[in-house]
């Protein structure tokens, strides 16, 4: 089955980052804190999560989430291991624990590994969008969960991309400079400077310009090496 296609410039220039996890809308249900999560290193609430087939193959062989015991409290901490350097991200389970979720389960099963970010903005809008294994920005992870709290994408803010509400999957982008972008994004947490910095690095070598100016593929090979929790 044929995954959402990218954007184009025009919807880009009017809030619009790509995903790719199919057009299936779902819905994520909460409850109240309870029972021990299965994080080893986690003693706070859970949540429940859900993680329903977005109806597209995965990019590449993954295994959906836990969607029972899912930490809902606290900070998470992992670092990608870039061609320029490390990115780590600091990520608030609180503000959200489904999309942290499956960020850690993806990390944890290698989904990320030897992947190459497959889309830079720098005109307007000024991210790197990473996590999908087919480099082409329509690959997914064969599942779908809804969206979360969103905000302002200030530099270093890191949220997951979509093709629309509730189809966040794997991909997700990073904010190298303040973006004007609607609240649409869950955001997934925040970089260090350094890490903003080693961002930077791989944006000023600009891109192809395939999606049109300012859009494109990165010039620089951007490719994660691992995601590691710190």
């Amino acid at each position: 089955m044929t995954a959402v296609m990218i954007q184009s410039r025009n919807q880009l220039r009017t809030a619009a980052l790509v995903a790719v996890s199919g057009g299936l809308i779902v819905t994520a249900s909460a409850c109240a804190p309870q029972g021990n999560s299965t994080d080893p290193d986690y003693a706070g609430g859970v949540t429940t999560c859900d993680y329903p087939s977005s109806g597209v193959e995965p990019a590449k062989p993954v295994d959906p989430p836990p969607s029972s015991d899912v930490p809902a409290e606290g900070e998470v901490t992992y670092t990608i291991e870039m061609n320029e350097g490390p990115v780590t991200i600091t990520m608030d389970r609180s503000k959200a624990p489904c999309a942290i979720n499956s960020f850690a389960s993806l990390a944890e099963q290698g989904y990320f590994d030897d992947t190459q970010c497959h889309r830079l903005t720098d005109q307007g809008l000024f991210v790197l969008q990473c996590g999908d294994p087919t480099g082409s920005g329509t690959g997914g992870p064969g599942y779908a969960f809804a969206d979360e709290e969103a905000g302002e994408y200030t530099k270093g803010t890191v949220a997951m991309a979509n093709s629309g509400p509730n189809t966040n999957g794997s991909q997700f982008f990073l904010v190298y400079e303040d973006s004007p972008l609607p609240p649409d994004y869950t955001i997934l947490g925040h970089m260090d400077d350094a890490s903003v910095e080693t961002v930077g690095t791989m944006a000023g070598e600009s891109h192809d310009s395939s999606n049109g100016p300012g859009d494109g593929k990165p010039n620089n090979e951007a490719r994660i090496q691992s995601v590691t929790r710190k």
